[in-house]
């Protein structure tokens, strides 16, 4: 996974943080152009910590220094404004075109950044656990949920074994019962909800395999995947169930499929053929 963009290795580490640091990641991450200008006085001032949590961070992020991780910040953030010179939050004073492409920027920025953070090798085992799977449950919470859905809505038109479960406690009842073979599809933005750590750890226990689809690849909830696909989407605290968000887990949900159904592309074929006819009686004339 490339990690030159020092926000992509924020986001790779985080969970590997201790509570302070991730107050500076949180910071930095949020007022990325401001962190560039500023002291690491001023940064652990804003942040809420000490200056020697911020220099430990910085190291941790494999930086000799401050100053290096100030350089890495500018060098990212500049390479961002070059090819988006619009891209940043939506303002009050902003033009509808102007908003329009701030939307669309967002949007393309994690499509871009989605692609950059994908691994082959990880899609390729995630497509044969699904593809040899015999049952595959979608499932996550609140937003996640709905993405749940529409990939289960995506895979049904293709093979019947996908289903969407969506209460939590109906999710854990079928968690438990999951057997070697049986495979869920989990999303979790953050990797780290109490239900899919409860619903992770019933499927490891049946045997059964888990691909979850999250931002952070050392998230608790990653710990007990057998695949991680990571989106590449930022939000902060106030955006929560983003469409970026939404937009670069669904890229991950359609390449998933292609890879599945060009595996068995006359049986795709047939099995689409027959929804077509099958709901083509539901349109009038």
């Amino acid at each position: 996974m490339p990690l030159g963009n020092v926000f992509a290795k924020i986001n790779h580490e985080y969970y590997q943080l201790t509570s302070a640091e991730k107050k500076v990641a949180d910071y930095v991450v949020i007022h990325q152009r401001k962190t560039q200008f500023m002291s690491i006085t001023e940064l652990a001032e804003e942040s809420g910590v000490a200056e020697a949590t911020v220099s430990r961070f910085c190291r941790r992020l494999g930086y000799k220094g401050y100053n290096a991780f100030k350089l890495a910040v500018a060098d990212s953030t500049a390479n961002r404004a070059a090819s988006n010179p619009l891209a940043g939050e939506v303002l009050p004073e902003d033009s509808v075109a102007d908003m329009c492409q701030k939307v669309y920027t967002a949007d393309a920025d994690a499509l871009r950044e989605t692609m950059e953070l994908v691994q082959p090798d990880q899609i390729t085992r995630a497509a044969n656990l699904l593809a040899a799977a015999n049952k595959v449950l979608c499932m996550g919470q609140g937003g996640s949920m709905i993405l749940a859905q529409e990939a289960a809505h995506l895979f049904s038109t293709a093979t019947p074994k996908f289903f969407a479960v969506w209460d939590s406690h109906i999710q854990a009842i079928n968690a438990s019962q999951m057997a070697p073979g049986d495979v869920a599809l989990y999303f979790s933005y953050s990797g780290s909800t109490r239900e899919l750590l409860e619903c992770a750890k019933m499927i490891r226990e049946r045997g059964a395999s888990t691909i979850l689809i999250t931002r952070f690849p050392k998230s608790p909830g990653a710990a007990y995947a057998d695949v991680v696909l990571q989106c590449g989407a930022q939000e902060g605290p106030l955006q929560l169930g983003s469409i970026a968000a939404r937009i670069a887990q669904l890229y991950l949900v359609d390449v998933l499929f292609s890879e599945v159904c060009r595996r068995d592309i006359g049986g795709c074929r047939q099995r689409r053929e027959q929804v077509a006819d099958a709901l083509a009686e539901k349109h009038l004339g």
